[in-house]
């Protein structure tokens, strides 16, 4: 049938073996959410640490603290970066194409992690203002990232192994987790045993050091460093064939484009055939009442699910140290050195990194191609759901003393099923259901609605997960609802993200224009028909 033919150039790219340029693509586009995760983890290690530099009081028995406007400005203004950039670069990544804009990124991403370490001035304010500031231009780099590595590697890759290549893109961010644990554990470390400090209760003014100032600045500027070894070859990456063929509509660039870097061999006829213009009646933009009635609920569906999914994700990263000190990991602030209180938090951060965070990734790239997407993400809100479950009901059983491990164990697997699970999935699906035209848009618009949802989580679970007791709250938060109360919301959202998930179609195994329906249109231009054909 003709609606079941498709351009040559793009069926050899979805039948192709996998080659030594798929891997180096994915560790190229992987190195943008290296540079992500790593920043958003070693700000949640280093905030205690700015605290203890920028606001201490003396006379205090407790060490210094981050004002809460000041903790939710450090948190939030790369969360508003991260959207808009999603937003725009996703725009972009459709408007003027992939690689054009794919620099980029990257390099905002370098130059603002540097800017941030360098962030001085005369008064704590000034600091923090600065820091805010290139935080939010580093946050909008890393947003462009999101649409444009997603949209790029899901066009080059086959479709037997697409999701396993996009989902290892994104697992990069676990590596960008540990980066940033161990970083931050070996400089505390290193500055810990060079310039010893007592106790805060011991000695206030001695507990942190002048050159603990150094230590955070350097963590935070290491966060570039991968991303400008990379940034060559990702300026040498050329144009997508898919948008190349089906939205600047030359697939004869787009076949010599493939054949320089795959091992695709496609003739001048199948190309000039994959060529031919259409009269514009099937195309139809991003408002269009064509596009909500073919893609309308599968938008609502990839941007609902990301949503619920960063509201518990990024809720419980931004209190899981204070969730350490509830169970006992780490001791009461007063008892310990600024450093040593950074390097405990390290530590702890990264052994539940390394034992349930980053394991759920790779499970990800390995079944994802085998089991599909729909599974993996109604599997993973499920036990999410559980786990959060699981923790909240005898919440202060799990709190007692000799009870951590148990709670600790619970914590880590509900890690582990949202990156096996929604965290990776989110990701995945909206870079394969979308037309080539408005594919890096729609997965913008649906990743900003995540970053939406982490905002939410971020800066509302700062202050929902407060003590009831206002005796107990953290210095300068009014009492909350408690962590077992946010645990329980948390737990709902997981289970509306499950819903969800039913709006969004399976795309495993199946080519990027049989999920998004531009095999039919191909198949009516090849034959000499211009016409819409429902989906």
């Amino acid at each position: 049938m003709a609606g079941e033919q498709q351009l040559q150039v793009l069926n050899a790219l979805d039948v192709a073996k996998t080659q030594w340029y798929h891997f180096t693509a994915i560790v190229v586009a992987g190195m943008g959410f290296f540079t992500d995760a790593y920043d958003l983890f070693c700000v949640s290690l280093v905030t205690k640490l700015l605290g203890r530099i920028y606001y201490r009081v003396d006379g205090s028995p407790t060490p210094g603290s981050l004002p809460p406007h000041v903790a939710s400005a450090i948190n939030g203004v790369a969360f508003i970066g991260t959207l808009s950039g999603q937003l725009f670069f996703g725009w972009l990544g459709d408007k003027l194409g992939r690689k054009k804009v794919y620099g980029m990124t990257l390099m905002l991403m370098i130059l603002c992690s540097v800017a941030s370490g360098l962030s001085f001035g005369h008064t704590p304010a000034s600091v923090m203002a600065t820091l805010c500031f290139f935080r939010f231009w580093l946050g909008f780099g890393i947003g462009g990232d999101y649409p444009l590595s997603a949209t790029i590697m899901s066009e080059y890759a086959n479709k037997k192994t697409r999701g396993a290549f996009i989902a290892a893109v994104f697992a990069m961010q676990g590596f960008g987790i540990l980066a940033g644990g161990l970083v931050s554990i070996i400089v505390s470390s290193s500055f810990r045993t060079l310039f010893p400090a007592t106790a805060y209760d011991v000695d206030p003014l001695n507990s942190t050091p002048p050159q603990a100032d150094f230590v955070w600045r350097i963590i935070v500027m290491l966060g570039a460093l991968p991303a400008a070894l990379t940034y060559y070859w990702r300026t040498k990456m050329p144009e997508t064939a898919r948008y190349t063929a089906l939205v600047a509509r030359n697939a004869k660039q787009a076949a010599a484009d493939m054949s320089k870097v795959l091992q695709v061999e496609i003739t001048e006829d199948q190309a000039n055939a994959a060529g031919q213009p259409s009269d514009g009646k099937a195309v139809f933009g991003l408002f269009s009442r064509e596009f909500l009635r073919r893609h309308g609920l599968h938008l609502l569906g990839t941007s609902a699910t990301w949503f619920l999914l960063d509201v518990a994700f990024y809720s419980q990263n931004l209190f899981q140290k204070d969730i350490f000190s509830a169970v006992g990991w780490i001791p009461k602030a007063a008892t310990m050195s600024a450093l040593d209180e950074m390097f405990r938090i390290a530590r702890a951060q990264t052994l539940i990194a390394l034992c349930g965070t980053v394991p759920g990734y790779w499970f990800t790239v390995a079944l994802i191609d085998v089991v599909g997407r729909f599974a993996i993400q109604v599997m993973g809100f499920f036990f999410m759901g559980v786990f959060m479950l699981g923790l909240a009901i005898p919440y202060h059983h799990w709190t007692a003393p000799g009870n951590h491990v148990g709670f600790v164990v619970l914590y880590g697997l509900t890690f582990f099923f949202a990156n096996f699970g929604p965290n990776s999935t989110t990701f995945i699906v909206p870079a394969e259901i979308f037309p080539a035209r408005l594919r890096s848009t729609c997965h913008g618009i649906s990743a900003a609605s995540g970053k939406l949802g982490a905002i939410a989580g971020g800066f509302g679970f700062l202050y929902l997960a407060q003590s009831r007791d206002p005796g107990k709250t953290d210095h300068g938060y009014a009492a909350g609802i408690g962590v077992r109360n946010s645990l329980f919301i948390l737990a709902g959202c997981n289970l509306l993200g499950l819903l969800f998930t039913f709006l969004v179609p399976e795309s495993k195994g199946k080519s990027l224009e049989e999920m998004s329906g531009e095999n039919e249109v191909i198949g009516a231009e090849a034959t000499g028909y211009n016409r819409t054909v429902p989906v």
